[in-house]
């Protein structure tokens, strides 16, 4: 019985997913329509935050889906309706926020992190494999160590 219950609540929380797109929010000219779903999955919701506002059934996503139609019925192409809704909401509505020298850090920090890790570890393995090195001795302290031995 709590199987059937856990299954049957899966389903229903699955089926709010698959319903975020309203049956009169989509466009009639399948071009359009393929557009906006396309730009609808560039934009993050801004209730959900890691969620499209393709996939979110937020009134918000809905709001911006909505946005976005009337954009795009208006004749913009999908860079102005990207940047209609920067400009009304922020970077932060992108999913994969813009290269440019405010997000320089998010973009090549990380693989900047993973190759001056790797060539740390190669220096260290590096040194380590090498075993210490002999130098000589200079003069002084020869002299010196003889004095020690010999007394």
């Amino acid at each position: 019985m709590r199987a059937l219950l856990a299954m049957l609540a899966l389903v229903l929380s699955l089926g709010g997913m698959a319903a975020a797109l309203e049956p009169g929010e989509a466009l009639d000219d399948p071009a359009l329509e393929a557009r906006a779903r396309a730009i609808s999955q560039e934009l993050r919701c801004l209730v959900c935050q890691n969620e499209s506002i393709d996939d979110s059934a937020a009134p918000l996503a809905r709001d911006l889906r909505r946005i976005v139609r009337e954009r795009l019925l208006a004749g913009d192409t999908d860079a102005e309706v990207i940047d209609y809704v920067v400009a009304r909401y922020g970077e932060y509505v992108l999913l994969r926020p813009r290269v440019k020298f405010g997000t320089w850090l998010l973009w090549f920090g990380p693989p900047g992190a993973v190759l001056i890790g790797g060539i740390a570890i190669m220096v260290y393995v590096r040194r380590r494999s090498a075993g210490p090195q002999e130098t000589a001795l200079s003069e002084d302290e020869e002299r010196r160590l003889r004095e020690i031995v010999n007394d």
